[in-house]
């Protein structure tokens, strides 16, 4: 599997039983388990304490502490490395393309504007719907191209507001 560490830093981590390679190298390392999440192990005379901050199964990373300093981690298996061979990769993504109306409604407010960068959970409109304020969230990370809405525009269902670069 390759292993990347901060986005800057690649090996390729090879673990069959107790043995660890990385890079074609065995590592000889003594380690023993604390508590949940915690370990601690001794490599080349030196002591590691290992804590598992944040893990995100679905993406393959986490955040890790090794001696009080946070690393970024994510793995590339074996099956994430054919679907790229494949050129496979990219259906895994969620890349949206635009946002539709969930239901009939009334735009109270357009958060975003065109050209504007928005993060997954970012909050893009709010539309009222059945005397509700409902409050649509970015599904995904993107740029907005275009916004087909304005404030007090009524809508329908599937009606497409915003698109996404």
């Amino acid at each position: 599997m390759k292993v990347k560490v901060n986005d800057k830093y690649n090996f390729d981590v090879d673990i069959n039983n107790d043995n660890i390679n990385v890079d074609d190298q065995k590592l000889s390392i003594d380690s023993k388990k604390l508590a949940d999440g915690h370990s601690h192990f001794i490599y080349n005379n030196k002591s590691y304490r290992i804590e598992l901050v944040s893990e995100n199964k679905e993406d393959k990373t986490a955040q890790v502490k090794v001696n009080g300093q946070l690393y970024q981690v994510s793995i590339e298996d074996q099956y994430d490395q054919l679907l790229k061979q494949l050129g496979l990769d990219n259906l895994q993504s969620n890349k949206v393309k635009e946002i539709k109306a969930p239901m009939p409604g009334l735009v109270l407010n357009v958060i975003v504007a065109e050209e504007q960068a928005v993060l997954k959970g970012d909050s893009l409109l709010v539309l009222e719907a059945m005397k509700m304020e409902n409050v649509i969230k970015s599904p995904t990370d993107g740029v907005v191209k275009k916004v087909l809405i304005q404030k007090g525009d009524k809508v329908e269902k599937n009606e497409i507001l915003i698109q996404f670069s």
